[in-house]
């Protein structure tokens, strides 16, 4: 039974050996400290930069007019 304080999927993901050098040598730290952090952040990361989750705007509100 998942963890009822967990909303969200979990999945396991194999990273290249070389990819996975890049991540730790240049995004630990940086875009967090645990491996799944990381991944998660540059997952949601690619997904706002191509317009699939939209970011929001601090600061304006949605006119419905």
């Amino acid at each position: 039974m998942p963890d009822p304080r967990y909303k969200g999927k979990r999945i396991t993901v194999t990273v290249p050996e070389g990819t996975w050098e890049v991540i730790e040598t240049n995004l630990k730290g940086v875009m967090g400290d645990k491996d799944a952090e990381i991944l998660r952040n540059i997952i949601i990361s690619w997904l706002v930069e191509h317009g699939f989750i939209k970011k929001k705007e601090v600061g304006k509100e949605e006119k419905n007019n």
